[in-house]
């Protein structure tokens, strides 16, 4: 029979014009490692194909990458679109240089982690798994 516990699926995206993704990357493999099934969108994003995306792949996180300071801009619109989708269970991370007063915002937004640069892979993953029990 399969495992009794699902793998937690992640999808992890490049939202916007940002064409940075070592960290994207190096938090994806982390996320593998620790054995959770995770989809990388690649770079340029649209919250539009984010959303189809996470539709898509049957999703319970999405980590969106945003390093080009649109996240105002960007984090709503996902969350929006992901809410008239069907998928306002689905769990919401963002990565990226976030102020602190953005941050607070985004958290009442229901954006359920925020990470900075040199955040410890361990803590982004334990987040996540507390995230989705």
């Amino acid at each position: 029979m399969g495992d009794a516990q699902e793998k937690i699926r992640v999808l992890i995206a490049k939202a916007g014009l940002d064409g940075h993704d070592r960290g994207a990357k190096v938090v994806a493999r982390a996320l593998r490692d620790a054995g959770m099934e995770v989809i990388y969108t690649g770079l340029r994003q649209t919250p539009e194909m984010i959303t189809e995306a996470a539709l898509q792949e049957d999703v319970q996180v999405v980590g969106l990458s945003i390093l080009s300071g649109a996240h105002m801009t960007l984090v709503p619109k996902v969350k929006k679109m992901l809410k008239e989708q069907g998928l306002e269970n689905v769990k919401l991370f963002l990565g990226g240089i976030i102020p602190d007063e953005d941050k607070r915002e985004l958290e009442k937004l229901g954006v359920a982690g925020i990470y900075g640069p040199g955040t410890s892979t361990q803590v982004i993953i334990e987040d996540i798994q507390n995230a989705c029990q």
